[in-house]
């Protein structure tokens, strides 16, 4: 019960009874959507799943287009009879129908969350699973993030398909749907709640010390005495195991608390647990050379968080994207804060809306859907869905301390209602609604600053965060996408590199915390294809700072 096995792709509802479906299917490429007909199609080609078609990693090296549809098959064998059989997906990008033995059984919109099927009545001894995908990327309003079909700049090659793991579970007639996991911080409680299949409300939590707290009203609550705080500093985890008759599943909890107070000189700041707590952070767009928007493995995950940490980094903000539930398990026992965003949708990047206006200080209110290119209701609709979905996987994750709806304007509306909504379904956790310009008056001054100075805005009475600076590049032969050179400020060697991040900290990044700023996120983690601004490059193979310096400089953010 201390620790997640290898590998399982849901650590939070581990179960023993498991069948990895990754691995080598066979797929094809037709012109269509998906009402077209696939009776009679070959699938000749291989894939490895989860890889999508265009990475190197997945064998195929090809683009799904707009109008064509990507058609998995694979045979696999039943290994429970007497059990109901879910069929997990991590993330299919962006719309699917799924087929089990030539019988639709389900399918998914939206291309950055999970969903499960029950598979039961269609299985066989030997079963063949067909799943249909379309992506339309940025040719419709959905949310797509970084991938653009003409990729270049800050934009990025296409993800289609499947692009997290695929799973079987072979569960008991009665068995747990889900749990909803939440620390009560400030009186030493945490509240376990269990969604059962047939409805039912008993269970039973079995803690690590062999203590049992039965529920018959769907929910339990423990208080722990004297308990360890999570921190980044000290990530204790409790884990336990829920037992519902014979369904049991491990998952884990934190004790810990996000909040806004104030410093002893009065100016407000972020809290970890009630006490100040400057969240010095990189920004991680979670792409890979070899697998785009999927890890080449689990150790590649936990290189990317511990590098960052080696660095004096104490929070990612995970960037327009969606990661597998691997990566947060490894966040939570690793010690790493998290802001997590939503991904960006609408209609076509307007640079008058994103980067010309805002930063002549002229604001548009985000109800006017048109300049914001959001005037596509289906989109805002799924927009909504899609966040439903993503803080009902991530709610239960420690790790996360900040949800950020809108990023510099991208799709932006009703940036304030969103965050009545979003609080709605989470008020334990900060919200940024409208990272780096279109401020629209929420909680949190956000500000991105690029090119010029960062200096403290005058008579700003919100906690100010620069949730994106400084970009700096450095080009390094042989671990390079391509021979394009994309950054704010471009260098020639790393001691160079590293004089002027040094040169960042001391007269911009330190100097404005002592003033008052309360976060700050550095322009990035890795180099993302033609991007180079990473502090590691895009193939993970050379680091580009100083750790020890940089670390040393994180630390003076902490004193």
């Amino acid at each position: 019960m201390s620790e997640i096995k290898s590998e399982y792709p849901r650590p939070q509802m581990q179960r023993e009874n498991w069948q990895s479906l990754d691995g080598e299917w066979n797929c094809a490429f037709i012109k269509g959507n998906l009402s077209t007909s696939i009776d009679g199609v070959d699938c000749d080609l291989k894939i490895r799943v989860p890889y999508s078609p265009e990475s190197d990693l997945s064998g195929v090296k090809r683009t799904t287009l707009p109008d064509e549809v990507l058609i998995y098959k694979k045979t696999f064998t039943r290994l429970e009879e007497d059990k109901i059989a879910l069929l997990h997906f991590g993330a299919v990008d962006y719309e699917c129908k799924v087929y089990i033995n030539n019988q639709e059984v389900g399918g998914h919109i939206g291309g950055y969350t999970s969903f499960e099927i029950d598979i039961t009545p269609y299985l066989q001894e030997k079963n063949e699973i067909v799943v249909c995908v379309v992506d339309p990327t940025d040719t419709q309003h959905i949310s797509r993030g970084k991938q653009k079909t003409k990729h270049g700049g800050i934009w990025y090659t296409p993800t289609s398909g499947i692009w997290q793991s695929v799973w079987l579970e072979y569960l008991p007639k009665r068995y747990i749907k889900s749990l909803k996991i939440t620390p009560d911080y400030d009186n030493s409680k945490v509240c376990i709640c269990a969604v059962i299949n047939d409805n039912s409300k008993d269970f039973t939590i079995i803690t690590e010390d062999g203590k049992q707290y039965s529920s018959t009203d769907g929910e339990v609550e423990i208080t722990l005495d004297n308990p360890i705080a999570w921190t980044p500093e000290n990530p204790h985890l409790y884990y336990f195991k829920v037992a519902c008759g014979e369904d049991v599943v491990d998952s884990y909890f934190a004790m810990r608390k996000f909040s806004v107070g104030k410093r002893e000189d009065g100016k407000p700041c972020f809290m970890l647990n009630n006490q100040p707590y400057f969240m010095t952070g990189l920004l991680d767009q979670g792409y890979w050379a070899d697998g785009l928007y999927t890890a080449p493995s689990d150790e590649a995950l936990i290189y990317d968080i511990q590098l960052a940490k080696d660095c004096g980094f104490n929070t990612l903000r995970k960037h327009i994207k969606v990661e597998p539930m691997r990566w947060y398990y490894h966040c939570d026992r690793l010690g790493m804060i998290v802001w997590q965003d939503f991904v960006n949708g609408g209609g076509k990047y307007k640079k008058s809306a994103i980067l010309i206006l805002p930063n002549i200080g002229i604001k548009i209110k985000d109800d006017n859907y048109g300049f914001y290119a959001r005037k596509d209701e289906q989109g805002r609709r799924l927009y909504y869905q899609e966040m439903d979905e993503v803080v009902a996987g991530l709610y239960n994750c420690p790790c996360i301390a900040l949800w950020t709806p809108f990023n510099e304007g991208w799709g932006q509306f009703d940036s304030l209602k969103t965050c009545e909504y979003l609080r709605s379904l989470d008020n334990t956790r900060l919200i940024d609604h409208a990272s780096g310009w279109s401020d629209q008056g929420g909680e949190y001054r956000s500000i991105h600053k690029y090119f010029v100075p960062f200096r403290m805005p005058k008579k700003e009475k919100r906690p100010v965060i620069l949730t994106e600076f400084g970009g700096y590049s450095l080009s390094l032969k042989g671990h390079t996408y391509s021979k394009k050179t994309f950054g704010y400020a471009i260098y020639k060697s790393k001691d160079k590199l590293m004089n002027a991040i040094t040169n960042l900290w001391q007269k911009e990044i330190i100097p404005a915390k002592e003033q008052g700023l309360c976060a700050s996120i550095y322009t990035q983690l890795s180099d993302v294809q033609d991007e180079t601004n990473g502090i590691v490059t895009y193939d993970r193979q050379v680091v580009k700072v100083d750790i020890n310096l940089m670390r040393e400089l994180n630390e003076k953010l902490n004193r």
